[in-house]
């Protein structure tokens, strides 16, 4: 099933292949460069810091949906033994852990998605084998992130906690974009990183999971197509959310054609960073209290070697 010919002719608007040369492999991250971080760093006010990760656990936001996306199971390998062959008194613990590289806070590499047989800047999908995972455009290609964090508090603007409680698929365009970047007084400058705040990381807090992950009447808000120019336009390093499937569900046609058409849009034909379950809720709640929406943003992507996704745990400096 091809995707429509309106995305399609949205994917060439939007497309940076070749921008920054046939074969990078970084797309939007090199817009992270010195004078983003130095933006970054001149957000910092008061030094405080908040973490922007959730907990990694046995019974974490993965539910099962979709289908062998499991959450870490951790294994103790040692337990308070000494090797033989060391001296000294000293006893240790080692453990082990199996998860899905998108298990909870993540980033996606740029070989996450595909369509037509391509990923970003037209490397070929056949790129990436079961053997070997991804030998271009893997986790270990994306860059680290020191930039300038813009919080667009969605809810915020419309004066609800969670999108879903105006729409369970509330899809975020760019108008709601704009209107969350004048509420935090901040404009979007190429290299800034966007941290979309949807609200839905209170139903993960308050222990509903299966609403977190997949919504009610089979619904969750997030990105739009109608947002993606605004990414485009404001040369945005990357965008992440704090939600589960980073862009509202369902899709808008009835034969799903356009089916995480903006994964597909942002990842393959921009090349730019997408993260999700990223949790803004004290952020949100600081930023609220000191009338900002700025903050410094670090983030060093684990560089698994070939994975699609790879675990993060992002701090926000104030």
């Amino acid at each position: 099933m091809p995707l429509p010919e309106y995305l399609l002719e949205l994917g060439e608007r939007v497309s940076n292949w070749g921008r920054w040369g046939d074969d990078d492999q970084l797309g939007c991250g090199n817009l992270l460069d010195a004078a983003a971080a130095r933006r970054g760093m001149d957000s910092v006010r008061t030094g405080e810091h908040l973490s922007l990760a959730v907990d990694l656990r046995a019974d974490g936001i993965q539910v099962g949906q979709p289908a062998r996306r499991y959450n870490p199971i951790l294994t103790v390998t040692s337990l308070n033994e000494r090797d033989q062959f060391a001296p000294g008194i000293w006893e240790g613990t080692d453990d082990a852990v199996f998860m899905s590289t998108c298990a909870g806070t993540h980033v996606d590499a740029l070989c996450h998605v595909a369509y037509d047989g391509l990923l970003y800047n037209g490397f070929p999908t056949s790129a990436i084998t079961a053997q070997y995972g991804a030998t271009v455009l893997g986790a270990e290609r994306l860059p680290q992130i020191v930039s300038r964090g813009v919080l667009l508090d969605v809810p915020r603007v419309h004066g609800v906690e969670s999108l879903d409680q105006i729409s369970p698929g509330y899809p975020i365009t760019a108008d709601d974009l704009d209107a969350a970047a004048d509420l935090a007084g901040v404009e979007v400058l190429p290299g800034d990183v966007a941290l979309v705040r949807t609200g839905m990381m209170r139903h993960y807090h308050r222990g509903d999971r299966i609403r977190y992950a997949v919504g009610s009447e089979h619904s969750l808000p997030g990105l739009s197509v109608h947002s993606v120019e605004w990414m485009h336009r404001h040369d945005v390093a990357g965008a992440f959310t704090d939600s589960y499937a980073y862009e509202a569900f369902p899709p808008s046609l009835p034969d799903w054609s356009d089916c995480l058409a903006v994964h597909l849009l942002q990842v393959r034909d921009m090349g730019m960073l997408q993260g999700q379950n990223w949790d803004f809720e004290l952020l949100a709640e600081r930023c609220a209290e000191s009338g900002r929406g700025d903050v410094l943003v670090v983030a060093a992507p684990e560089p698994i070697v070939g994975a699609s996704s790879t675990p993060v745990a992002p701090i926000a400096v104030l």
